[in-house]
């Protein structure tokens, strides 16, 4: 087992590779460590400029299609050796001299996960400095977790807080509430960025809807996971019991002889009714499938097409 795994995920980064590796070898020299290059279905010849700058500390993990960066960063953890992972963006942004340093303190301190915080981000203001500043601190305060920057992708874990992340779908922006989840203990650092200078980034505002729909997933995980039906149910026996009152108040108004046909608080009551029900019996089947989430298989949620460890290359079909 290497001391450290450095994995990173690259979608048509052809022009970064050597660079990108050129300064992990400086930065890391004294360290022994591999990088676990994950390719997420480039279609620019990424995967060629990896084989051919990739010496026996090289890995390439190619993915048969773009499944996305969180299933990419699962794919490269799961076939990393090393004691500890990090995690770093392909585009040269992140900085591998920061590395050692954040292994140092996590070793030195004993945190389960250091992450990166871009303290002087070279990114445009209005595009990407404004939105990510109110998007961090709207998932600060939903979640609970404090970090300044959930954007910035350089961090280190223990080993076992990384193999049981459960990163999938678009999660990869919530790796420190995944974590924190498991129990984790959480520190940051100010860390180096750069401005991208070859190809060309893969956010734009759009992500924006992903991120939010993102963030209820992980509200509900952080304070529901193994007990949804406190949500559901709460929701439903406070529908339920609106409708039951509101029924209860048309009865009496029947009774003394009032006509409550048509009114629009009977059907207010009704949809109560209904929704409360239905709210319960959701919950009830929530907690029915939180039982099949703890208690699943370990199947893959991707496929590789083949590994390369810089001296040879299999065919694996997960």
């Amino acid at each position: 087992m290497r001391e450290l795994s450095v994995v990173i995920t690259v979608l048509n980064e052809r022009d970064n590779i050597e660079p990108l590796l050129t300064e992990i070898r400086n930065a890391l020299s004294g360290i022994d460590y591999e990088v676990i290059f994950v390719d997420d279905g480039s279609s620019d010849g990424t995967q060629k400029k990896i084989r051919e700058y990739a010496d026996n500390r090289n890995n390439l993990v190619e993915l048969r299609k773009n499944y996305g960066q969180s299933t990419a960063m699962t794919a490269g953890i799961d076939h990393a050796s090393g004691k500890y992972i990090a995690l770093i963006d392909g585009d040269l942004q992140n900085d591998p001299s920061d590395i050692p340093s954040m292994l140092q303190k996590l070793k030195d301190e004993d945190w389960d996960v250091v992450a990166g915080n871009r303290a002087n981000r070279q990114d445009g203001m209005f595009l990407r400095k404004i939105p990510s500043k109110i998007a961090n601190a709207i998932i600060r305060r939903m979640t609970g977790v404090y970090i300044k920057d959930y954007g910035c992708t350089l961090k280190i874990f223990k080993r076992e807080i990384a193999e049981d992340l459960g990163i999938y779908g678009e999660l990869h922006r919530f790796i420190p509430v995944l974590a924190k989840l498991q129990g984790a203990s959480i520190t940051q650092v100010d860390v180096k960025h750069h401005a991208r200078i070859h190809g060309t980034s893969k956010y734009g505002l759009g992500r924006t809807f992903k991120v939010m729909a993102d963030l209820i997933t992980m509200v509900f995980f952080r304070k529901y996971i193994q007990k949804p039906m406190h949500l559901f149910g709460t929701m439903g026996f406070i529908s339920f019991g609106l409708g039951l009152l509101i029924n209860i108040y048309l009865l009496i108004l029947k009774i003394m002889g009032q006509d409550i046909w048509g009114k629009p608080i009977l059907i207010l009551g009704l949809i109560l009714l209904l929704a409360g029900i239905q709210l319960i019996t959701f919950g009830i089947l929530a907690e029915i499938n939180v039982r099949t989430y703890f208690e699943g298989t370990n199947r893959k949620t991707y496929q590789v097409r083949r590994i390369f460890n810089g001296q040879n290359e299999k065919l694996e079909t997960v």
